[in-house]
This record gives structure tokens, C-alpha cells and sequence, in this order.
């Protein structure tokens, strides 16, 4: 008997069985460091030891070390917070909504994804810590019994509501992340003949032996872990659009920002998953497992993201001039035309242009012009970020406080810095890690790959079409 799916593309090519997942997948962590991968992670290196010269400048001589002045508080730092925590955002709607909807897709890109959300989160938190002035007094964000007398923090600020999100998110985030590792840290475990790894991998993989009862647990926490992940996908980077759209400042406090932020978060967040999938399936040789079908399911997210993004976008001109009030038509016109008005036609070119080139099917399926893309989209969703809070801010009420911003070498050295700390995480965990999720994918093996899964000679449970069969010894 035969079920051929006349739509669906298989997500598994190449013909593979369960034991052809466990050895592609296990081979880059069983393999010694391969020279491109260790030449990447030299460049990391070089980016993160620039991160922590940069660190050390500014808490030895303290923020002055930065463009900030009078009129431009937040600049450069804020800007590069908001940045990162919408990287962030594509791993948790990857693993917790697409898999409470059942999506099959993702199995293959939410390893990955997840792991991607939870060292952006680490390079976000960098920055607000440092924009403190004092990192070791930290602490006093937090609502703890304190010594100081009646010194507590501000529960009507979008800002300590900020802790609270991120720190949630990111404990959400790390806990599923785990959880998912379980069963592959028990496969690299059986396999390991080193006497440091099989303890390392044994000691990560908490005594997982695979029987019905660990597969259950499994099954349930993945589940209320999706259930806690989906609403904070929202809740954080509404939280964080609510940082600017409290204020007064012209330009900023607009009831669109919510939807907006969350929006740009995702449509950045999958451009970055993208970025390094892309780089990952051919370093690793995982083709057949991130396959076109991938690719072309996050582009559409993209192309739907980026234009909500869009509508946004001429949504507070209309705000502006619909308002009357001329400090807020003035803020706008200033953003396109003023000063700054390379920053805001970069962002509407990236964010706005760019990703409707998707709407072809034959660009949509190109990795070259998919990878160009992405790598635009994340430039542009950074330019938009600057463009909110910089040219909002440059030209306040008052023409005396007027000023131009621009960043310092310290300034430009953290940023740069943090991108090195993202890919030396990235890069260990692709190493030391199984990247895609085995058990994940072998658990969509037979309704997925195109391939007939055959029980015994004489009996074919599943077919595909004659021209896409494949057998197996």
C-alpha cells in the first residue's frame, strides 16, 4: 500500500535510516576539529578578546568611554540590546509554537535555533549591566530585602518589568534547550570511547536510558515548557517596545509598538537562524537533513514578518500627521530627512524592500540569495533600532540641546565584541553538541523522508512515488 503526498516535499532526503541520522549527526562531535572550524573560531577569539579590552576600558575609566551626552542617554548600548534580545526570538517560536501546532519542519533547524536564543540573550544582557556604570551593584534591579532603608526598585517601570521578562526567558529558554539535548547526549554517550567523554556525555545525559517512562517525561515537560515559552515570545519584546513607548518623547509613545517590536524580533530572529543554518548544513554536511523545504518555510515567515514590519513602518507616519501635534510630525520628517537619513533609508531598503524578493519562488529556494538576504534583514533591523533611538532623541524640545551622536571606539569595540562572544558559543556548541535534534528527526523519519521504510521483505508499510524509491540493506 502507498500514501504519496502529492504537496508536501520530504524533509529527510537522501534515502536515510535511523542509523544513518545517529552516525551524520554524531560525526561532527565524535571527529577531531576540522581547520575551517578552528579557524573560525580563531576569528571569534580575536572578536571576543576585543569585547573584553572594551569591557575593561569601560568599567576601569568608567561609561565616558562612550558617545553618550546629554541629549543621547541611551545611544549606541540600547540599541544593540534591543538588537540581540530579537535575535532571540526566532529559537523560542521555532521550538515552543511550532511544535504545540505540530509543525514537522522544525525538527531539524530547532536545536540550532534554541541554542542561537540563548547565547543572543547572553549578548544582550551584556549591555544594559555595562550602560549601569557600576556592574557590581547590579543586584539592585532586583526587589530584594535590602539594607538600604526603603530603597526599592520602581514597579511601575517597563524597565524592571525588562528584568523580570528577559530573566524568565532566558531560564525558559535554556531549561527546553536542555531537556531536547537529553536523549542525543545519551546516544553520543553509548558511542563515546574516550574515558573523559563518555563521563562528560554520561554526567549530561542524566541517566537516560530511553524506556517508555523517561520518553513520556520527556514528551510531557516539552510540552508545559512550549506552553510557559509561547506567551513569553510575546511578552518579552512587547515588554521591551513599552521601555520607549512609556516616555513622552516624540516619536516613541505610540500604541503600535508592541506588535511592531514583536514583529521585527521574529523577522530578525529567523534571518539570523537562517544565517547560520545556512553555513551549518555545509560545514557539517547536514543537506539532507536542513533541506530547500527549510529554507523556504523560514522565508515565508520572513516575507510575512517583513511586511507587517513594513505596514508598521508608514503606519506611524500616518500617526504622526493624523496626531496634529508637531513635535511628533517633526520627529518623523527628521528620521527620512534629517541628519540621520542614510540610517533610516538603509533600514527601509533591508527590512522593507529586500525581503519582498522572497515573494519568487526561485529566490525563496536559493541559498546564495537567501543567506545575502538574511544578512540584510539583520542589518536593516539594527538600523531600525538606531534610527528609533538615536534620531528620536538627537533633536529634542529644546534647539540648544541639539547634538549629533556618534559612537566611540569603545562603543563600536562592544558591539563588535558581542558578535564574537554570539559566535564562539555558537561555535563550541556546534562542536561539542549534536546540532540537529536525532531523535526529533527519526520520530518524522517514515512520514517525512520520501523513502520506503520497509519492516520485512515481504511487507511495505510505506511507499512513495516509483520514481523516489530508495532501498535499504
Amino acid at each position: 500500500m502507498q500514501h504519496v503526498s502529492p504537496i508536501r516535499e520530504p524533509l529527510v532526503t537522501g534515502g536515510k535510516t535511523y542509523a544513518d541520522i545517529t552516525e551524520d549527526v554524531c560525526r561532527q562531535v565524535e571527529a577531531k576539529p576540522n581547520m575551517r572550524w578552528m579557524m573560525a573560531l580563531g576569528v571569534s577569539l580575536v572578536f571576543l578578546g576585543i569585547f573584553i579590552y572594551s569591557v575593561y576600558r569601560t568599567l576601569w575609566f568608567g561609561i565616558g568611554e562612550w558617545g553618550l551626552n546629554k541629549t543621547v542617554g541611551w545611544a549606541w548600548d540600547i540599541t544593540n540590546f534591543v538588537w540581540w534580545v530579537g535575535i532571540g526570538h526566532a529559537g523560542t517560536l521555532i521550538s515552543a509554537i511550532l511544535l504545540l501546532f505540530r509543525q514537522k519542519w522544525r525538527t531539524s533547524i530547532n536545536r540550532a535555533a534554541e541554542a542561537m536564543t540563548i547565547f543572543a540573550v547572553i549578548c544582550a544582557a551584556m549591555f544594559p549591566v555595562l550602560h549601569m556604570g557600576r556592574p557590581w551593584l547590579a543586584y539592585w534591579v532586583l526587589p530584594l530585602p535590602n539594607t538600604f532603608g526603603s530603597l526599592w526598585v520602581n514597579f511601575n517601570s517597563p524597565l524592571l518589568w525588562d528584568v523580570f521578562a528577559i530573566s524568565t526567558y532566558f531560564s525558559v529558554s535554556l531549561v527546553f534547550w536542555y531537556i531536547g539535548l537529553i536523549p542525543d547526549f545519551a546516544t553520543i554517550r553509548d558511542r563515546a570511547t574516550g574515558p573523559i567523554a563518555r563521563r562528560a556525555y554520561a554526567l549530561l545525559s542524566m541517566n537516560w536510558t530511553g524506556s517508555a517512562k523517561h520518553w513520556s517525561r520527556y514528551e510531557t515537560v516539552s510540552l508545559i515548557l512550549a506552553g510557559l515559552a509561547t506567551p513569553l515570545v510575546l511578552s518579552v519584546h512587547t515588554i521591551v517596545s513599552m521601555d520607549f513607548a512609556t516616555s513622552v518623547i516624540p516619536g516613541w509613545h505610540t500604541t503600535i509598538f508592541p506588535p511592531y517590536f514583536v514583529a521585527g524580533a521574529i523577522f530578525s530572529g529567523f534571518a539570523m537562524v537562517l544565517t547560520l543554518m545556512i553555513i551549518t548544513r555545509k560545514t557539517f554536511k547536514l543537506e539532507d537533513y536542513i533541506t530547500l523545504e527549510h529554507v523556504e518555510s523560514m522565508n515565508k515567515v520572513i516575507t510575512l514578518t517583513g511586511s507587517i514590519v513594513g505596514v508598521a513602518y508608514i503606519t506611524e507616519f500616518f500617526i504622526a500627521w493624523y496626531s496634529g501635534v508637531e513635535y511628533e510630525q517633526y520627529a518623523f520628517i527628521n528620521r527620512a530627512t534629517g541628519p540621520y537619513w542614510w540610517a533610516y533609508w538603509s533600514m527601509m531598503t533591508c527590512n522593507v524592500i529586500t525581503p519582498q524578493l522572497f515573494w519568487f519562488r526561485s529566490i525563496r529556494r536559493s541559498l546564495t540569495a537567501t543567506f545575502i538576504i538574511s544578512i540584510f534583514v539583520n542589518i536593516g533591523m539594527w538600523f531600525e533600532r538606531f534610527v528609533i533611538i538615536v534620531t528620536s532623541l538627537h533633536r529634542d524640545f529644546l534647539p540648544s540641546s541639539w547634538v549629533m551622536f556618534s559612537p566611540t571606539s569603545i562603543d563600536v569595540g562592544v558591539y563588535v565584541g558581542t558578535i564574537g562572544l554570539f559566535f564562539t558559543l555558537f561555535l563550541l556548541f556546534a562542536k561539542f553538541f549534536p546540532v540537529v535534534n536525532m531523535a526529533e528527526v527519526k520520530s518524522i523519519l517514515k512520514s517525512s523522508s520520501g523513502v520506503s521504510h520497509t519492516l520485512n521483505p515481504g511487507a511495505s508499510m510505506h511507499g512513495t512515488a516509483p520514481n523516489n524509491s530508495h532501498k535499504h540493506d
